[in-house]
């Protein structure tokens, strides 16, 4: 998405305009702070699918709907041609692991997933698909709110759940909050195999692969 971006300022310039590249690249890098500065919100009592627009938009001077626009182009549309070539190979036989020996499969994601699951070519193993900001949960990770929300929707306990994800800083600190086990994906890492006091998983694992060993499928 960089070397789009890049080309991007280059057409541009070369039409005479190049503010225009420019200005998008800016709004995009503070579009992206600010919304990391609403992590510290937790639970607003705004709508976060609102305010993550409003409030860069306000700090850029420009309208709320035309920073929407930009966003969605360069954070939604364009980088999905790109999901299928660079996801990990052994991610569907995973979750067809997982759906065989009678998991439920969810996904909880700052942003709302369903079009990256698609482009991926496993949203149809997917049971459940929340973003930080829906209605319902209103809070970007590592608030509680969306990892207790599938919970709720599944009708289980935290402890039965493993929340899998790839930044402890998020999604560790997140589902342990919730009361879920954990399994941090670090490619090239070392295994750590972990339980913390109530028994749950707390693991650190270089890849899916390691994953399905370790619960034994």
């Amino acid at each position: 998405m960089a070397l789009e971006l890049l080309r991007g300022l280059i057409l541009s310039t070369l039409r005479g305009a190049p503010q225009r590249g420019l200005r998008t690249i800016r709004h995009l890098r503070v579009f992206r702070s600010m919304r990391e500065e609403l992590r510290a919100v937790g639970q607003s009592a705004e709508s976060l699918e609102d305010l993550q627009y409003s409030e860069p938009a306000r700090a850029l001077g420009v309208a709320a709907s035309d920073l929407r626009a930009t966003v969605h182009e360069w954070m939604h549309e364009r980088p999905l041609k790109h999901l299928e070539a660079l996801h990990c190979p052994e991610l569907r036989p995973f979750l067809c692991a997982a759906g065989a020996e009678g998991m439920r499969l969810g996904v909880f994601s700052d942003y709302s997933p369903g079009a990256k699951l698609e482009a991926l070519g496993i949203r149809d193993l997917v049971g459940l698909e929340l973003a930080a900001t829906d209605p319902g949960i209103n809070a970007f990770k590592p608030h509680a709110a969306g990892f207790i929300r599938a919970c709720t929707e599944w009708g289980v306990a935290p402890g039965e759940v493993l929340f899998v994800g790839d930044r402890e800083e998020l999604d560790g600190v997140g589902a342990r909050a919730a009361g879920m086990g954990v399994c941090i994906l670090n490619p090239g890492g070392t295994s750590v195999l972990q339980a913390l006091s109530d028994g749950r998983p707390d693991w650190v694992l270089p890849d899916l692969r390691s994953l399905g060993r370790h619960l034994g499928w």
